[in-house]
């Protein structure tokens, strides 16, 4: 079992999501060829909500009153509307929805909706009235797919423990010819059948909205990559803190692997809302252990630093933790505040290097932005024993300003284009040209479980 696998697919998920706006990556249609996503400025401008295809193939968008979003998303729709408002004011704005009902409740929120299909049943009459049932609802952004659809065909541990199909536990992970017969047949029905409801959709859909997978951190690529071409975002899901280990730097692995396997196609991140014991006796957990503030900080900006176009929360509709609720919901409002710089090019000929004599690492990264009329400066440490001294350059154009460490009472005064941070083991620092980039929301940041 991966550290993120079978928690979404053996157990129920609760409905609900929510999405404003996003950055996505290079689509292609269903037999591989570029798909046309020009569109007028007058279409950008009318939409109110909804997705659009951008100027070029390099780029997808989703248009929400006239902005681009980062999408900071949550499995779960609470069912009370007071809830549901509670997790819209924190910064949340992209839900998972179930029906037309759930995607009517979370445009009033303010938000918007995903909905998740079934394709791997192919282009049947049921997924057909699905589709038809929500096309025209306006706070639908992005179709799901089957989720962690190749690991459930090949190394989930409900194929040795539930279903019998492999003799053993880790059969797929040694290649067992039971486990590789089975995936291989199991492929040559679902990924056909794929394709052929990926069809459909973009036939119904007069929107052309996205269309998202997510899969677990080791699904096998030579899989995923079969069904590539009939999608638009591509991702894992990723939980890593256990009473046996707290790896968040994971989460950056993760992202760079998937960007790989996605070869240009946005990448989303599913994180960790719960503790492994929350889920029931399946995973033997036995001790509740919840990411802390900190730790949820660094795997969101970790997984930013590295590329993902997008963020979101699993699990939280086991959590028995209020206050890790709203630590999540500080976290969020933090991101949500950053919007315009998370959804913007990375500024060119800034360089990092480290203290000469000091250890070489490549696990410093780090992400400068501009957005109106301010400067952002992400730095992050993945490694979780080594300290670093970090020197940044190329920001000329920043001399005699501040920058302040949003958070902090850092304030640095940049001189000849360059400063120097220090990061210990697994610290993020964002530096800001303003304070006003910082939220208002603090309660939830002090949450050490």
């Amino acid at each position: 079992m991966s550290m993120c696998a079978d928690a979404r697919s053996c157990l129920v998920l609760a409905a609900g999501t929510v999405f404003l706006a996003t950055l996505l990556g290079a689509t292609v249609s269903s037999d591989d060829q570029p798909r046309d996503d020009t569109v007028s400025d007058a279409s950008c401008e009318t939409n109110i909500y909804g997705a659009f295809r951008g100027p070029s193939s390099e780029h997808t968008l989703l248009h929400a009153q006239g902005k681009v979003l980062f999408p900071i998303g949550f499995y779960e729709l609470p069912k009370d509307d007071a809830a549901l408002k509670r997790m819209a004011d924190a910064g949340v704005n992209f839900v998972r929805c179930g029906n037309r009902a759930d995607l009517d409740r979370v445009q009033a929120a303010g938000m918007f909706g995903w909905l998740p299909l079934d394709l791997s049943q192919g282009a049947t009459d049921d997924l057909r009235s699905q589709v038809n049932s929500v096309a025209d609802n306006a706070a639908l952004a992005v179709w799901e797919g089957p989720d962690e659809v190749v690991w459930n065909f090949t190394g989930a541990s409900s194929l040795y423990r539930e279903l019998g199909v492999h003799k053993k536990g880790g059969a797929w992970k040694r290649r067992d010819p039971e486990a590789v017969a089975y995936a291989e047949e199991q492929a040559k029905r679902i990924i056909p059948n794929m394709r052929a409801a990926a069809e459909m959709i973009r036939g119904i859909d007069k929107q052309d909205r996205p269309i998202w997978i997510n899969e677990a951190r080791d699904s096998d690529a030579d899989y995923v990559r079969q069904y590539l071409g009939y999608i638009d975002i591509t991702g894992c899901d990723i939980y890593p803190v256990k009473a046996s280990e707290r790896d968040v730097a994971q989460v950056g692995a993760a992202v760079r692997r998937w960007k790989e396997i996605g070869g240009g196609k946005a990448v989303w991140m599913v994180l960790q809302a719960f503790s492994w014991d929350e889920l029931g006796d399946y995973y033997g957990a036995k001790t509740t252990v919840y990411p802390t503030f900190a730790e949820s900080r660094f795997m969101a900006y970790d997984a930013i630093a590295n590329g993902a176009a997008g963020i979101l929360y699993w699990g939280s509709h086991y959590l028995k933790s209020d206050a890790l609720r709203q630590s999540i919901y500080a976290l969020a409002s933090e991101i949500n505040r950053l919007q315009p710089f998370l959804v913007g090019p990375d500024v060119q000929g800034v360089r990092t290097s480290l203290k000469p004599g000091g250890p070489a690492s490549d696990a410093v990264k780090a992400m400068v932005r501009k957005a109106d009329g301010d400067s952002m400066i992400l730095l992050l440490n993945e490694d979780g024993n080594a300290s670093f001294d970090v020197a940044v350059e190329g920001l000329s154009d920043l001399n005699g300003k501040s920058l302040y460490c949003l958070y902090t009472s850092e304030t640095i005064s940049l001189q000849q284009g360059r400063f120097s941070a220090h990061l210990g083991p697994l610290e993020t620092k964002l530096y800001a040209t303003d304070r006003k980039w910082e939220s208002a929301l603090r309660e939830g940041r002090d949450f050490k479980n």
